[in-house]
């Protein structure tokens, strides 16, 4: 009985510790995201017009799920595979990650400065300001296909869940070669055959209207 009583005890000790060690360390994602932002900003937003995509924002069971496809190879990136391994980015680090930057907003719009804003605040605040530019497109083809095709998954404001990709705020160029990518096969989707499921069949002309559909959505963060 006592044996019993004390092993209850430790128990409920240790639950809370555990509980908390679980928790993500968001200053060591911070640091991990040195490394990431050499290609991705510092602040997640991506770079050279999409070749690097914007990271910022996406749930972080997506970024966990990515970073550990990487490293197993089930999604091919040779770029990222060596940064994924485990002695360079251990499961810790990429939950830490994964929570850091998820947690990073990237407004739309500029934000209203105070007269005594230093200009080092202001270009600080500016650097997170991202805005896809529009491009050519069918935009109310484009969301007649996005509804009947992709919201199930996606969402209706197209910002993703959980495993599921943000796409609205993400880079156009970058979007078009991961469809192309899909179609081909190349990159696993949700289907279970490549190159088969939702995209299956779409023209370049019906996916670049998906593309301007997205950049229409972009502001629903700031309302």
């Amino acid at each position: 009985m006592v044996t019993r009583l004390f092993r209850s005890a430790l128990l409920a000790l240790c639950l809370p510790a555990l509980a908390f060690a679980d928790e993500p360390n968001l200053d060591n994602g911070r640091e991990v995201n040195g490394t990431c932002a050499a290609c991705h900003g510092e602040n997640g937003q991506g770079g050279k017009q999409g070749e690097y995509p914007r990271i910022a924002g996406q749930s972080a069971k997506f970024i966990e799920f990515t970073l550990k496809s990487f490293r197993a190879r089930e999604r091919i990136n040779l770029p990222m595979f060596p940064y994924t391994q485990e002695r360079e980015l251990p499961d810790e680090d990429i939950r830490d990650i994964a929570a850091y930057l998820a947690a990073i907003e990237l407004p739309t719009r500029p934000p209203k400065f105070k007269d005594t804003d230093d200009a080092l605040t202001r270009l600080t605040a500016m650097q997170k300001v991202m805005l896809i530019p529009r491009v050519e497109g069918d935009i109310a083809a484009g969301k007649t296909l996005y509804e009947s095709r992709c919201t199930t998954c996606h969402g209706d404001d197209a910002r993703g869940k959980r495993l599921v990709p943000m796409l609205a705020g993400q880079y156009s160029s970058y979007l078009m070669r991961q469809m192309q990518s899909f179609q081909a096969g190349e990159r696993p989707h949700d289907e279970e055959k490549p190159g088969e499921g939702v995209l299956k069949g779409l023209k370049e002309a019906e996916l670049q209207n998906m593309l301007a559909y997205f950049t229409t959505l972009q502001n629903i963060e700031d309302k």
